[in-house]
């Protein structure tokens, strides 16, 4: 059963590489790097889906894990009692919540509050930067980004507070017997044993937030352009299989969307590869006996 689950794995990178076996051949690796994306003339580039992804995700990351890592820090070592186990479970109701609903509550209430507060403030106070440049519609990479850290802020707190758990309670008796204030415990002896599993708690975020679709293409705008404002719309490679494959009337369109999927199976399995690999090196779950 176990090596049925690798061979499903398998199957599916298989039909994905045999039906971009056309543009593999048209376009080689240029497909990668080429921004045209025009189905009339069958000239196809991922080069802004790719973009779109990778930046949405970071931005997503970049947001999602201080307020993550944060709540884990406070639920493991400060919170009550009492307190832990309500605010858990809200949390992992968070990750319940389906996307299509996130995404729908996301282009009617968080993108008119975006537009008419927080990126005019953005564009008055760092639009000397060139990420805070040009029109304001609402929907954008940066709303993207916002909407993914929702969606991966439950992933990032879960594992996060597992692996501050794991941390053997002679680390913290340690820095205690030495005169470390409470923070200074959870600063010197916790979060310092525990940053590789951290990371890879933020590295799987990253993995989800790679592939999320609905929610995204909701609130990204959709345009395979690059651009250097987060204010300007983009587009995803999840969101561009989700759009544009019913409308692939060619072989070679159809072929340039398979690939795309490629690459996004690609970028996710070495994401979370790297994620459990962390991961599995701290050692999540395995509670060190206190004097070893």
């Amino acid at each position: 059963m176990a090596m049925f689950v690798l061979a499903l794995v398998v199957l599916v990178g298989w039909k994905l590489f045999q039906g971009s076996q056309l543009t593999l051949h048209k376009f080689g690796w240029r497909f990668l790097v080429q921004s045209d994306w025009d189905p009339v003339n069958e000239n196809y580039g991922a080069l802004p889906f790719i973009f779109g992804t990778f930046v949405s995700s970071i931005i997503g990351v970049l947001i999602a894990l201080p307020l993550s890592v944060g709540t884990a820090i406070y639920l493991t070592e400060l919170a009550p009692n009492w307190l832990r186990q309500p605010v858990m479970m809200l949390i992992e109701m968070l990750a319940a919540i389906p996307s299509v609903i996130l995404g729908l509550w996301g282009i009617f209430v968080m993108v008119p509050w975006l537009r008419d507060w927080p990126f005019p403030f953005l564009k008055k106070t760092l639009g000397f930067t060139p990420f805070f440049q040009g029109p304001i519609y609402g929907v954008s990479i940066l709303a993207a980004g916002i909407i993914i850290a929702i969606m991966i802020l439950p992933i990032i707190t879960s594992v996060s507070r597992e692996i501050l758990r794991s941390v053997p309670d002679s680390q913290r008796e340690a820095a205690y017997a030495l005169g470390a204030t409470r923070w200074e415990v959870t600063r010197i002896a916790v979060l310092s044993y525990a940053k590789r599993g951290i990371f890879g708690a933020t590295m799987l975020g990253l993995g989800r937030a790679l592939g999320e679709t609905m929610a995204v293409t909701m609130v990204i705008g959709n345009r395979p352009e690059i651009a250097k404002s987060l204010f300007a719309p983009g587009y995803t490679l999840a969101s561009a299989i989700a759009n544009e494959f019913s409308e692939a009337t060619t072989e070679v369109y159809l072929s340039a969307i398979f690939e795309l999927g490629l690459v996004l199976l690609l970028v996710t399995i070495v994401t979370n590869i790297v994620a459990q690999l962390l991961i599995g090196n701290f050692g999540v779950g395995k509670r060190v006996p206190a004097g070893h």
